[in-house]
């Protein structure tokens, strides 16, 4: 394994079993179709869980709709780029070449993707109670407090809350399709509330802005359908 990989797993303090996980992890779209937007997505539900059962621990007062607002402040892309940077994830990032001179080792979306991706490889190398302390062990220098609940909505966070204020499951996205070359890629997602048989679509440069202008649009089309 390279020295730098070799680094990178002492700072996650994690060594894998599986070498080819943590490479797919660090590999972007436009390096290799050997890629890892599939651990990305995997590492995005195991963060949002291994979050909540922290949120869970430490704010053992506050009330769902709070914790889920704090959770998506933890969470969100800004979050985790700086995670990233604390890991120096960009250090040992497979870029293809037009997106490495494009400044891609840098760019915000493409840190906290490769952050999501390296959990969903620690999960799928050891389980989940070794990606859970992973996520812990992140968070450990970040501020948890409950007045992390005023931070503006952004729209998912303000979706989220608008069915869970009326007891409804929470949307789905997915990635309809990618137009573009792969390092200047545009992302179209739908968001979807099976229980209501409403679908809305949205682009974006990176997979969460995405679902963000996805979010977006649902939440006007519920706000014309209110009386």
């Amino acid at each position: 394994m390279q020295p730098a990989l070799l680094a990178l797993q002492t700072r996650l303090q994690h060594t894998f079993s599986n070498a080819s996980l943590l490479q797919r992890a660090i590999t972007h779209r436009s390096f290799s179709a050997d890629h890892n937007e599939r651990l990305e997505f995997l590492g995005d539900s195991v963060l949002n869980l291994a979050v909540a059962s922290l949120l869970y621990q430490r704010l053992s007062d506050l009330p769902e709709g709070d914790l889920s607002r704090v959770r998506a402040n933890l969470v969100k892309q800004d979050t985790l780029h700086q995670l990233a940077l604390r890991l120096q994830v960009s250090d040992v990032l497979r870029l293809g070449e037009g997106e490495s001179k494009s400044g891609g080792q840098q760019r915000p979306s493409i840190l906290a993707d490769a952050l999501e991706a390296l959990i969903g490889a620690v999960y799928l190398d050891a389980g989940y109670t070794s990606a859970e302390a992973l996520v812990h062990r992140l968070f450990q220098g970040v501020e948890i407090n409950p007045q992390m609940q005023a931070a503006a909505k952004d729209p998912k966070t303000a979706l989220q809350e608008w069915l869970q204020g009326r007891k409804m499951k929470l949307p789905q996205y997915s990635v309809v399709a990618t137009v573009g070359a792969a390092h200047r890629q545009t992302f179209d997602v739908e968001c979807e509330i099976p229980e209501l048989g409403l679908a809305e679509r949205g682009i974006g440069g990176s997979r969460r802005a995405g679902e963000q202008a996805a979010a977006a649009a649902m939440l006007a089309t519920l706000k014309a359908r209110q009386p």
